[in-house]
C-alpha cells in the first residue's frame, strides 16, 4: 500500500540486517565481491544498514599475514571498489578491515553510505589469551580519539570516539565495537549509549566451541537491556581458516534484551537475517529511566565522543513489517515457562493480600462473587491467601448478589466456584435494596417502565459495594475488590460506592485478558481441584457483561458492544502507557499484529474457533473509544483507587505508581493523531 502509514519508517523503525558471508582467505577482492552481493539483498528487502564480520575483507584468521603489504593493500583497493559499486545502494554498511595508521595496524569497522565513508572505528580492545593473540598484529584502538585516516584513497574521521548520528530518522544514533570489546567489564559501547548511541553493532569472528553461543546470546542479550539500546552481532562463519578453530556465523539481533533475529549456525548458505528496529521504543525507555541519564551525565565527564553526521534518506514506502508483535502483550508468551510465570502471577497477587491482613491484624474477607472473570479470579487468589497463611478458607466470606439482570447462568458458576473452593459461600438478593432506591429518587423503573438509563444500573453496583461494606463492619474483614486493570483503563466501573472501591484489589494491575489466561491455565492444570474445572471453563466461555439491564429489555448487555474488544482495548493501554507510542504507532503495530488470525503465535489455550481478526477500520474506531475514555473522561476514577499489587511490567494504574495524571485531561492531542490513520 502506498500511504506512508504503511512504512515501518514512519512509525521510527529502522531494519537492520546481519550477514555473515562466505569468506575467501585473504582474497579481498572476493571477500568485497561477497559483501557487496549480501548488501543488495540486504537493500532489495528494504534494509537501511547491513552488519558484516571482523575483518570480513581480509578474513581474521590468517596470522602474519596481516604484517604483508600486498595483503594490506589489496584491502584498500577492496574498499575502494565496495565504495563504488554501493553509490547506488541506500544503505549503511559496516564492514571489517585491517587498516593502516601512522605505521601500526588497527583492526577496524569502516562504516560507508552511498559510496561514502561515514567513519572508521578502530577495535578497542585486543584478546592476547588462549587461541588469540591479536596484539601480535595490532594496535589497541582504545585511545585513539579526535583522528582522521587515509583509507580507500579518501579521508575519514578514525578512531573509538564515533558515533553516527542521522539528521533525518529521529533517535537514529550508531556505535560499532568489535568482537572482544563486548567481553570486557565496560564495553566501548555502553559509554556511547550513554552519550546517544541507540544502535550498537558488533562485528565479530568469534570462533565456535561448545557453549560459547549460549554466553554470546547472553552478552548480547545484557547489553541491549542494560544500555537501552539494539545490539547487532555478526560472527565470522564459512570460509574462515580452519587451521585449529572452527566458526559458525552466528548473527544476532536484540532489542532492550530481546532477541529479535538470530540466524541457524554451521548454515549450507551464508546468513543474513532481518528485524525491524524500534528506535522509538528504545527513546522512550531512555525517556523514562532517568537514571540512564544520570549515568550518562557522570561518564560524559570521562570520555567524549564525536557525532558523525549523515542522511540516510529512507523512503516511506510499504516494505512490509519484519517483527513479531504479540497480540497479547500482558499475557506470557513464553511456552516453556508459561506455568512458572502464571504461578508468579498468582502469587504477586496473594502475597500482596496476605500482607494487608497481617498488617491491619483481619482474618477474614469480604467479597462479592458474580460468576464472570475478575471476581473469579479475586476468588482463586483470596483462597490462596487464606492456603499461605494456614488459615481454613471459610474466611472467605464469599456471596453472589443477584439482582434485575442476573443471568441463571452465571448464578450457578458462582455457587459452583464457592462450594468446590470450600469459602463461605452466602446469596443475598440486592433486588429489594434496589428497588427502595429507585423509589426514594423517584426513578421511573420503580413503577415498572422500561426505563433502563445509567442511574438504573448504577443502583445495583451500588447496592452490592455498599452491602458489602456492611458485611465487613459486621464481621470484622477486609473487603477484597475485583475490577481489573482494563476496566480502570476505560472507566468502565461504577465511582465511589460501586465496583471502584474496596478495602484492596488484588486484580488492581491485571488487565481482563491475562485474567482469562490466568483463569485458562488453573483450568488446564486444575489447580484449584477437580472440582473448579468445569465451572472454570464455562466461566471463560460467558459473554462478558456487568448484567445490569434485564434480558427482556433486548439484546444481551455485552460489555465489548460499547467498550471494544479486550483484546484490542488492552493492547491499546499497553503501548499508550508503557511507552507513550502515538495513536498512528499502535494502530499501525494492532494492524500487524491483528489483520491475520492464522498467523503468527497465539497463547495456549485459545481455540482455533475463538482466533479472532481485526481490519484497519475496526482498529480505528476502537482505538478512538479508547482514547476519549482513557484520556479524557475516566481519569478521576484512577485517581482515587483503593491500593493493590503491581502484577506485570505492562504496569499500573495507581496514582501512586506507574500512571499519574490530572482528572480533568483533553484528549484532543492525541484523537488528532488518530487522523493519521488511513
Amino acid at each position: 500500500m502506498s500511504h506512508p502509514f504503511f512504512s515501518l519508517h514512519t512509525h521510527g523503525f529502522l531494519r537492520a540486517a546481519v550477514c555473515a558471508p562466505r569468506v575467501a582467505i585473504a582474497n579481498p577482492r572476493a571477500n568485497a565481491a561477497e559483501t557487496l552481493a549480501m548488501a543488495k539483498r540486504a537493500a532489495e528487502q528494504g534494509a537501511s544498514l547491513a552488519l558484516f564480520p571482523e575483518l570480513g575483507l581480509s578474513a581474521y584468521a590468517i596470522d602474519d599475514l596481516l604484517q604483508q603489504d600486498a595483503l594490506l593493500e589489496a584491502v584498500e583497493t577492496a574498499l575502494a571498489d565496495l565504495l563504488e559499486a554501493s553509490k547506488n545502494l541506500n544503505l549503511i554498511l559496516a564492514v571489517g578491515a585491517p587498516l593502516r595508521h601512522k605505521a601500526r595496524l588497527y583492526n577496524c569497522a569502516v562504516l560507508m553510505l552511498r559510496g561514502t565513508i561515514l567513519g572508521v572505528a578502530p577495535k578497542s580492545y585486543l584478546p592476547g589469551y588462549r587461541e588469540f593473540y591479536e596484539k601480535r598484529h595490532f594496535a589497541p584502538g582504545v585511545h585513539v580519539a579526535g583522528e582522521e585516516i587515509d583509507v580507500a584513497g579518501v579521508r575519514a574521521p578514525f578512531g573509538a570516539d564515533l558515533v553516527f548520528v542521522a539528521e533525518d530518522f529521529p533517535n537514529l544514533a550508531i556505535h560499532a565495537e568489535i568482537c572482544e570489546d563486548l567481553w570486557t567489564p565496560i564495553p566501548p559501547s555502553a559509554r556511547a549509549a550513554m552519550a546517544g548511541a541507540s544502535v550498537l553493532l558488533n562485528l565479530s569472528a568469534s570462533n565456535a566451541i561448545i557453549g560459547k553461543s549460549d554466553v554470546r546470546q547472553t552478552l548480547c542479550a545484557s547489553q541491549s537491556a542494560r544500555c537501552l539500546s539494539a545490539y547487532l552481532y555478526s560472527a565470522a562463519g564459512e570460509g574462515e581458516s580452519t587451521t585449529d578453530l572452527a566458526w559458525d556465523g552466528e548473527a544476532l539481533i536484540y532489542e532492550l534484551g530481546v532477541q529479535l533475529a538470530k540466524a541457524e549456525r554451521f548454515a549450507k548458505e551464508p546468513p543474513l537475517v532481518l528485524a525491524d528496529v524500534d528506535l522509538g521504543r528504545i527513546a522512550a525507555e531512555r525517556l523514562r529511566q532517568t537514571s540512564f541519564g544520570d549515568c550518562a551525565d557522570a561518564e560524559a565527564k570521562t570520555k567524549r565522543f564525536r557525532e558523525i553526521r549523515f542522511a540516510l534518506v529512507a523512503e516511506t514506502k510499504d516494505w512490509g513489517f519484519v517483527r513479531e508483535i504479540p497480540r497479547f502483550p500482558f499475557v506470557p508468551d513464553d511456552e516453556a515457562r508459561l506455568s512458572e510465570l502464571c504461578f508468579e502471577a498468582f502469587n504477586i497477587q496473594a502475597h500482596g493480600l496476605v500482607q494487608r491482613l497481617r498488617a491491619t491484624g483481619l482474618k477474614k474477607l469480604v467479597m462479592g462473587v458474580s460468576g464472570g472473570l475478575d471476581s473469579t479470579q479475586a476468588l482463586l487468589v483470596a483462597a490462596t491467601a487464606t492456603d499461605r497463611l494456614g488459615w481454613p478458607r471459610e474466611n472467605v466470606l464469599a456471596y453472589t448478589l443477584p439482582a434485575y439482570a442476573t443471568s441463571a447462568r452465571t448464578r450457578a458458576n458462582a455457587w459452583a466456584l464457592m462450594r468446590a473452593l470450600g469459602v463461605s459461600a452466602q446469596e443475598i438478593d440486592v433486588t429489594p435494596a434496589c428497588q427502595r432506591m429507585l423509589e426514594d429518587i423517584g426513578h421511573p423503573a420503580a413503577k415498572g417502565e422500561a426505563v433502563y438509563d445509567l442511574t438504573y444500573e448504577n443502583v445495583q453496583a451500588g447496592a452490592r459495594t455498599s452491602l458489602l461494606f456492611r458485611l465487613a463492619n459486621r464481621h470484622e474483614a477486609l473487603v477484597l475488590g475485583t475490577g481489573d486493570l482494563s476496566e480502570l483503563a476505560l472507566g468502565w466501573c461504577t465511582y465511589g460506592v460501586g465496583d471502584q472501591m474496596s478495602h484492596y484489589n488484588v486484580n488492581a494491575s491485571v488487565p481482563k485478558t491475562l485474567i482469562q489466561h490466568l483463569i485458562r491455565w488453573c483450568a488446564r492444570e486444575a489447580r484449584y481441584g477437580a472440582g473448579t474445572v468445569a465451572a472454570l471453563h464455562d466461566i471463560l466461555e460467558t459473554e462478558i457483561s456487568p448484567e445490569l439491564v434485564p434480558s427482556g429489555a433486548g439484546a444481551p448487555q455485552r460489555t465489548e458492544d460499547f467498550v471494544g474488544p479486550y483484546a484490542l482495548q488492552d493492547f491499546n493501554l499497553f503501548y499508550a502507557t508503557r511507552y507513550g507510542f502515538s495513536p498512528a504507532k499502535i494502530a499501525f503495530l494492532a494492524y500487524h499484529a491483528w489483520r491475520d488470525a492464522g498467523a503468527g503465535r497465539w497463547p495456549a489455550g485459545i481455540a482455533a474457533d475463538k482466533r479472532v481478526a481485526y481490519d484497519l477500520p475496526d482498529i480505528k474506531r476502537w482505538l478512538g473509544v479508547f482514547l476519549r475514555r482513557f484520556f479524557q473522561t475516566s481519569q478521576f476514577k484512577r485517581s482515587a483507587l483503593p491500593n493493590g499489587p503491581k502484577v506485570s511490567s505492562g504496569g499500573s494504574l495507581s496514582p501512586r505508581g506507574d500512571w499519574r495524571a490530572p482528572s480533568d485531561s483533553d484528549a484532543t492531542a492525541w484523537l488528532a493523531d488518530l487522523e493519521r490513520i488511513p
